[in-house]
Parts: C-alpha cells; structure tokens; sequence
C-alpha cells in the first residue's frame, strides 16, 4: 500500500524489528530441549527489538512521546506520541511457539491515526492509517462476512497473572459463550489476534486486564477493515483494560453476552443456535486494569 511518510516510517521499523526477532526465534526453538537461558534469551530478544523500533522511529521523529515496553516518556510535541510493543505475545516467544508480532501505533491528539503490526510466522504486515484501508501485504482487509455466533470462532485473550477475580471473569465469560458459538481460541498475542479479526480470520475478540500496547493498532487495523472494537465497559477507553471486537453484524450479540458478567450464560439449541434466549443486556463495568500498558502493554501469556 502506498502510506504517508510516518505509515512507511512504521512499516520500516516493524519488518526490521520482526526480522531480528525471526532470526532469534530459530535459536530460541533450539534451546527448548535443555531449558538453559531461553528466558534470558528472550528478553534479549524483546530488548534488542525494542532498540530497532525506538531507533527507525525516534530517529525521525525525535519530537514525539513514546509509551511502551514499561516507558513512558513526553514529547516536545505533545499531541504526538508512538505506542509500541515489540514482541507482542512474549510468552510464546519464549516457548518456541510462532505467533508473536511486533505491534506500533501513532496516536494524536488522543486518536490513533496510522498502525502497524508485524506478524510471525508469515512475516505478514498489516498497516493502515486514518483515511485510508486497512492492508496485510499488498491485499485489503475485510472482515469476516458471517452474520451468526453460532457460526463464529472467537479469540480470547487471558494475560498471565491475571488475578483471581479478572480470570473468574474471564472463565465465567467462556461458560456463557461457548454454547452459543462455533468455537474459541486463546493464543496469547492480542495485537496479531486483533490483526486476525480484521483479516476475518476470527469473527471477534476480547480480553481483560490489557495494556495500551496490546489494542493501539488493532483499534485502526480493525475500524478500516469493517470491524467495531469497544471497551469492555461502555463508553470506556479501549487502551485501558479490556475490549470487545468483532465484525458489525455479529459485534451486539457478541458484546452482550460478554458483557453480561454475572448473569445467567444463554440457553440455547444444538451448538448455540442464535435464537436461544440472549442474556441480559446489563453490563458489569470494566475498571482500567493495569494501567496504560502494564508491562509494556505486553501480553505474556
């Protein structure tokens, strides 16, 4: 896709961070027989990512802010700053597993205006930025055209270390729907699984207790591709703490049943037919959970 100078700016910096992290990740996959030094090799890794990204972008743009990877820190231009998280999915990094991706937002004046995510193990890049598609590669972005839950895959995300109330909830949101949908997948990188939603690989998404750096770019990715992506609570910020997102047709279905925490899970026919009875449309709210970013906005699960 042809981008403006910042979007080519952040495509730079994602093939380039994403390419050192491949290279590590062959190694990291060696070590998983003896379990020596693949966590100190992994934050290596992440680190050494994280000095690629901060150089393409602070190098040009030395004026703007930055928040990511446990920093935050004020531009000269303050309507400007970068929102970064270079290994996305660090845990699976660690663990040989190949879905991680290298994720960068640009937001201004409180709005995300370009995004990037760099995904493993294609190496695919999707990009958009405001007033413009959404593309991985060279190819558009659409969302899934399904209109039913019980016909839609979701993807959830469940950091590590998510405290005892928040997994009660997330576990709670599972049992209520599970029978009303096709399936539900945890991965473990909810910047590449929100890339997914908007590639209508999956049909929605949702997770708790997230950092800035997890939803940024998937925010962008996901309204210029078709898709709706809220917090948790209405009317919240969805760089604090949790969303819901998912292609439109199915998105008010989706959102009451997550959002119906506490309440009865919905009866429903054989694999969750859409006509069984809804939960209520109540909502529980969804406090900011972990701040901006967390660790960084990294989900380490």
């Amino acid at each position: 896709m042809k981008g403006s100078a910042n979007l080519n700016l952040m495509i730079r910096a994602a093939r380039t961070a994403g390419r050192s992290l491949a290279r590590d990740f062959r190694e990291v996959e060696n070590l998983q027989a003896s379990m020596k030094g693949t966590a100190d090799f992994s934050e290596r890794a992440a680190s050494a990512a994280d000095g690629v990204v901060r150089s393409v972008l602070m190098d040009a743009r030395p004026n703007y802010g930055w928040l990511g990877r446990g920093k935050e820190k004020a531009g000269k231009d303050p309507t400007r700053r970068w929102i970064v998280d270079p290994l996305n999915g660090y845990s699976n990094f660690l663990h040989g597993l190949p879905h991680w991706a290298v994720s960068i937002a640009l937001e201004h004046k409180g709005e995300i205006v370009a995004a990037v995510v760099f995904g493993s193990p294609q190496q695919e890049v999707f990009a958009t930025e405001l007033g413009a598609g959404a593309f991985v590669n060279e190819n558009r972005l659409r969302v899934s055209a399904r209109k039913a839950t019980s016909d839609a895959v979701f993807a959830a995300g469940v950091r590590d270390g998510l405290e005892s109330r928040k997994l009660s909830a997330m576990l709670a949101d599972i049992s209520r729907l599970a029978p009303a949908c096709a399936g539900i997948r945890q991965s473990g990188a909810p910047a590449l699984d929100l890339a997914y939603v908007a590639a209508g690989r999956y049909e929605g998404y949702w997770g708790r207790g997230l950092g800035a750096a997890d939803v940024a770019a998937g925010i962008l990715l996901l309204r210029h591709s078709g898709g709706m992506i809220e917090a948790l609570s209405r009317g919240g910020d969805p760089l604090a703490g949790g969303v819901v997102a998912a292609n439109e047709p199915i998105f008010d279905r989706f959102a009451e049943i997550i959002r119906a925490e506490g309440k009865p899970r919905p009866r429903t026919g054989a694999r969750g037919a859409d006509h069984g009875a809804a939960p209520p449309p109540e909502t529980v709210g969804e406090e900011a959970e972990s701040g901006p970013t967390g660790k960084g906005g990294r989900e380490k699960t």
